[in-house]
This record gives structure tokens, sequence and C-alpha cells, in this order.
């Protein structure tokens, strides 16, 4: 393969910059448009982006550009879930029962800013701001952009050309119009959306919550969380319904319907938001959905990644987890087949579609748990069971959120079926009776359930 092949991509975000650095960092000519302006000198995020929760799977992947320990400075640990009830009393829930496991809670932007400035650093990278992508000659390599500040139109030809402009992904649309080819789009949009809000720091400057978890007011039909910023703030995001429920966002309708929601289901953080009302309303509503198709290339000449080809809605905190993962693969599948990219596309979209599916069905399934279930006593009784499980045998036994989450060598799909065989066991084994948090974790125990596991799988033995 030519190092000095130019290699185009659209879309600058977090999978874009990740891949244009460690592609620059192999030696390849990187040319990348991005829509919008540079996220380092604007601020272009306010209200419209979920607050990332950055794990194994990420930091495998940025420990492979060499970029672990810059993103580990902007991170705060994040030990577990607390949970708000709706007189405001709060109980924790672990995400691991293991020493040194947590998730951490990053800014998307510093995040990006700092991928942008590594991979700026090669001679071999241009990045253009302001300029989007209208459509994708993808037989030809060849795309089109508009300046958004001129208005001037031009093409840029290429040998081949990335598409990580995110779930509404011109190159994928180019697929599904032009027809050209056999393409599947299942795009499944959520009834409910999100809002962001924020609750700002106090006069100190620290956090008025703790920041050592994520926060979470479940309600049954819909929920706020709140992650920790840097700053001392906390990013709230509600999720609601759009037009459906006793409460959904097209009713709330003025500051008092918007007061009341609050004052009724959220006193606490309602508390800690002033100028709800105000924010509520300039504060954009956001769309939740997941994005499934196939094939993810053209031949050798075009690819999707990232939320172009897999987006997923942001309950496992996987979303930018798996499109750097995405990247770890693709790198991986290029050491091999360096030469022939259209053999590099086919093998990676072989190894990572199923995968792919997986987490964005895992995904859906946790916004249930999340906003319902971690109230249910039954399920309160599994995560304990499920954390003494991991505390008393570490090297055994892996919960289902920490396959997915802590992991990054077991892939989402056997994750997926080990982790529902898992809780289906548990949670029979509980409610039986055969099984409590007061009664000891012993090995007899874990083979038990070990054995019921593999029965659930109709006796396939799937392997961490």
């Amino acid at each position: 393969m030519n190092k000095k092949e130019n290699i185009l991509i659209i879309g600058a975000g977090l999978c874009g910059s990740l891949l244009a650095l460690r592609l620059a960092q192999r030696g390849y000519n990187i040319t990348m448009y991005e829509s919008r302006p540079d996220l380092r000198t604007t601020d272009i995020s306010a209200g419209k982006s979920i607050n990332l929760a950055l794990s194994d799977r990420g930091f495998k992947a940025l420990r492979l550009v060499g970029m672990e320990e810059k993103a580990r400075e902007i991170c705060i640990p994040m030990s577990g879930r607390l949970i708000h009830d709706v007189q405001g009393n709060t109980f924790s829930s672990d995400y691991s029962g293991r020493e040194g496991e947590y998730i951490n809670s990053i800014s998307r932007g510093d995040l990006n800013g700092i991928l942008l400035t590594e991979a700026e650093k090669h001679e071999n990278v241009s990045i253009h701001f302001n300029k989007r992508c209208t459509s994708v000659d993808f037989e030809n390599s060849n795309a089109h952009f508009e300046c958004a500040e001129t208005k001037e139109t031009f093409s840029v030809d290429a040998t081949v050309i990335f598409g990580t402009d995110g779930a509404g992904s011109v190159l994928r649309k180019s697929y599904d119009l032009e027809r050209k080819f056999p393409f599947s789009y299942s795009p499944n949009y959520l009834t409910h959306g999100y809002k962001e809000l924020e609750i700002p720091s106090d006069t100190n400057g620290n956090h008025q919550l703790s920041k050592e978890h994520l926060h979470i007011w479940p309600r049954g039909e819909y929920m706020l969380i709140a992650l920790p910023n840097m700053d001392g703030s906390f990013t709230v995001t509600l999720f609601l319904g759009r037009e459906e429920g006793v409460y959904n966002f097209k009713s709330l309708s003025s500051e008092e319907k918007i007061n009341a929601f609050f004052e009724t289901q959220f006193p606490d953080a309602l508390a800690l938001v002033p100028n709800i009302a105000a924010e509520f309303a300039n504060n954009p509503t956001g769309a939740l959905g997941t994005v499934k198709c196939s094939p993810w290339y053209c031949q050798g000449k075009t690819l999707i990644m990232g939320d172009a080809a897999h987006a997923v809605v942001p309950f496992y905190g996987q979303g930018m987890n798996a499109s750097f993962e995405d990247v770890t693969v693709f790198d991986a599948i290029l050491n091999k087949h360096q030469g022939d990219w259209e053999c590099v596309f086919k093998e990676f979209e072989k190894a990572r579609k199923e995968d792919a599916d997986a987490i964005g069905d895992l995904a859906e399934e946790n916004y249930f748990e999340m906003r319902d279930h971690v109230t249910n006593p039954l399920f309160k009784e599994k995560r304990k069971v499920e954390m003494a499980l991991e505390k008393n045998f570490p090297k055994e036994y892996f919960s289902k959120y920490s396959m997915v989450t802590f992991k990054e060598d077991i892939p989402y799909s056997v994750a997926m079926k080990k982790g529902r065989a898992q809780d289906t066991i548990l949670l029979k084994m509980i409610a039986n009776k055969e099984i409590s948090t007061s009664g000891d974790m012993t090995k007899e125990v874990l083979a038990m359930i070990l054995k019921k596991v593999q029965e659930e799988t109709n006796g396939t033995e799937i392997k961490n």
C-alpha cells in the first residue's frame, strides 16, 4: 500500500479525529473536513450533546495512539450510580465488585479537542472546518462540499473516503439514496427525546453532589441523570417522552408547567438548577435513536465507521467507546491486509457488525433498567449478588455490565449472550430463594450459577 495515497475523512468528531491520528501515525496523507466550526475556539456544544462515559474499550484505543494519559487528566472517575427517589432519599449501586473498576465522566469537546490538536501535529494531516459535505460519489471516490462562510462549493478527490460523520452520515445516505448496490438501513428512534440542563458549582467552585457517582432520578416512564464536570458543575440530562405520557416535552409548554413538573418529580434536583424554566426553553430537545445498516463499505473506495455505521442510544455509556474500538479493530486488520483496501473494509465489517448490533440492543435495554428497574427490589438484590460474586471471585465472575464496560477483550456480542443468561439465572435463583446476599458466596455457589448459565445457553460454552 502506498503511504502517499490521499485519505479523505468526512467528520472531525471523536471517531474521525482518532482515526485521522492513527492513520497519520502510520504515514498516510490525511485530509479531514468538518461541517461545524473548530470546537477548540468556538463553543458549539451547549445543550446539544450528552456527557460521555469513557471506559476500558475507549482507553484501549487511546493507548494505541499514545493519548491515554492526556485523556485521564480530564476525566472524573465514577465508581457507581447514586439513585435519587422522589422524597430525596438516595442509595448507591457500584459498577463493579472488583477494586479499581470505574467509568469516567469526560467532556466530549475537551476530548475531541486534544485528539484534533495531536493529529494536527503531523505534517501529513490537514483539517478544514465549516465545510459541509453535501454528497459523496462513492463509486469515483469523490466528495462534494459547501463552505459555511462563503457558500462556495467544491469537490475533493481521494484514494479512499471514510465517513465518520455521525448518525446523520452523508456517506451512508449516499449508499441508501443512490441504490447502486443492495443496502440495508434500519434506523430505530425512541419515542423519548432528551434535553440538557446544568447544576452549577457552589460559590467555592465545588460540586454540589457527589462527583464519584453518576446520579440517576428514575421515574418509570422518564428519568434525569447527572454527570460531573471538571469545573464543579454537573451536566444534567432529562429523558422524557416527546408527546406521550402524563408528562412530555410537548406538554411542558410554560414556566408554570415546567416548574410544577420538577417540583413534584425531581424536587432535590430542582433546588440545584437555577432558572430551570429558561434553560428548559432555550436548550434544544435532542433525538435518541439506533442505526443498523449494511454494508458499511463500497468496494475498496469508501467506508463508514462509528456512529455513521452503528449509532446507539447513550444508556450503556458505550457510543464513544464502541466508535473508538472501531479504530482499534480497523488498525489490527490493516496490519494483516495492508495493500488491499477492499479486503480490509470487508474484514472490518465482518469483525464488527455483530458486536455493533449487540451494543445497540444492549443500550436500548439499559434505558429501561436505568429509568425503572434500578428501584425494583428483585433487581437491587441481583446487583448485590453480582457485586458479592465479583468481590469473592474477581477472575471467575463478570456481570453483564462488567463484561461490556471493563472487559475490552470480550466482544459485545459475547457479553450480551452470556450476560443475558446470567441475568435470567440470577433472577430465577433469587426469586426461588436459592441464593441471596445473606448467604456465603462459595465456589460451590459460583459453580452452580455457571452450570445453569451453560444450560440456559443450550450447552454452548461462551468463553471470555
